[in-house]
């Protein structure tokens, strides 16, 4: 496991509610210079819907953005050229197209900040993707072996060529699988086995040389995600912060091996943001971070192992032009963290 003293690093989890890719990398390279990140923009189109990018290397997939469905005839596709590409290990048939990914090709043109110490990007995890894509009785794909098999292998070469260019703009990466839908896992949406999610998570990341890091936005089964082989879970604090310290246990073996936490501790609507301060949010991640305390986990390893973050992504905020405030917010309450803590920037 790689592990790095983030001291509060501030970065976010994806994407941004901007249509303007230029716009949306202004304000990555403008407010997050340690650890910036290329922007997802769903509101650009289908197209940059997390589901929509990840897929379309899929056989047989179809990609309707007119019905925003990503859908697959189980019955009638051929895997051939896609496992030959796998088994060849032919990254580069799984390359990106600039009109799922302007933020990434707009990102990949500019100059990072003299401040930058690791970049960050992100695929959807298995789970999630798996749920999202559906035959044509409407079932989950991820419930078929052999396509859940394909769905998997194929996030993990999209995963690698994406971990492989950002390593050309800098040596030390950061990727993150973003998985909302593991919240579920256990009940009648989402009826996989605990080894499953593991296992599955897992092979996704096999083969990336950087930084591994999983998000889910929901209150889920912390020791499961844990267990994976992940260096950094992120996760909404604002709403579960306090859930994971129902599991010492597991956290401290997890930051005693490497692991970091990404506190996701800022608001990302516009009505619980404007009912917050900076200083309402500190007292918030503190009471987080001294509950594990509390239970033996040491502080000053805990604290070298913080990230901050929104709560998720951003890509949803109905006025765009909140996205700048709460970018600033990210980055004073990460200041206020470290003075508050007399850690190093």
């Amino acid at each position: 496991m790689t592990s790095v003293n983030w001291n509060f690093t501030p970065t976010c989890i994806g994407s941004l509610p901007f249509i303007d890719p230029a716009e949306a990398v202004d304000l990555v390279l403008s407010e997050t210079k340690g650890v910036p990140f290329w922007p997802q923009l769903p509101q650009r189109g289908f197209n940059e819907n997390m589901y929509a990018q990840f897929s379309y290397h899929l056989p047989g997939v179809r990609i309707d953005s007119r019905r925003k469905k990503v859908t697959v005839d189980l019955d009638n596709y051929d895997p051939e050229n896609f496992y030959m590409d796998i088994l060849s290990d032919n990254l580069d048939s799984f390359q990106y197209r600039e009109e799922y990914f302007a933020g990434f090709f707009e990102f990949m043109r500019r100059e990072l900040p003299p401040e930058t110490v690791a970049v960050k990007g992100q695929v959807t995890g298995p789970v999630s993707a798996g749920l999202q894509i559906f035959d044509k009785e409407g079932k989950a794909a991820l419930y078929d072996d052999s396509y859940g098999e394909i769905i998997r292998k194929n996030l993990n070469m999209m995963a690698r060529w994406q971990e492989a260019r950002l390593r050309e703009k800098c040596p030390r990466t950061i990727m993150f699988i973003d998985e909302p839908y593991l919240s579920l896992m256990g009940t009648p949406f989402a009826s996989i086995k605990k080894q499953q999610a593991i296992d599955w998570i897992n092979e996704v990341m096999e083969g990336l040389q950087g930084i591994r890091g999983i998000h889910c936005c929901g209150n889920t089964d912390w020791p499961t995600i844990l267990a994976t082989d992940i260096d950094i879970l992120s996760l909404d604090s604002y709403e579960y912060g306090h859930t994971i310290s129902l599991y010492p246990a597991e956290v401290k073996a997890f930051i005693e091996r490497g692991g970091s936490i990404a506190w996701g501790g800022i608001p990302n609507s516009e009505e619980a943001f404007r009912h917050e301060t900076n200083q309402s949010l500190l007292t918030q991640v503190t009471g987080h971070v001294e509950r594990l305390a509390a239970k033996g986990i040491d502080l000053e390893t805990l604290l070298e192992r913080s990230m901050l973050t929104p709560q998720c992504g951003l890509g949803g905020l109905s006025e765009r032009a909140m996205a700048g405030p709460i970018l600033r917010s990210l980055t004073d309450l990460s200041s206020l963290l470290r003075n508050h803590y007399r850690l190093e920037e």
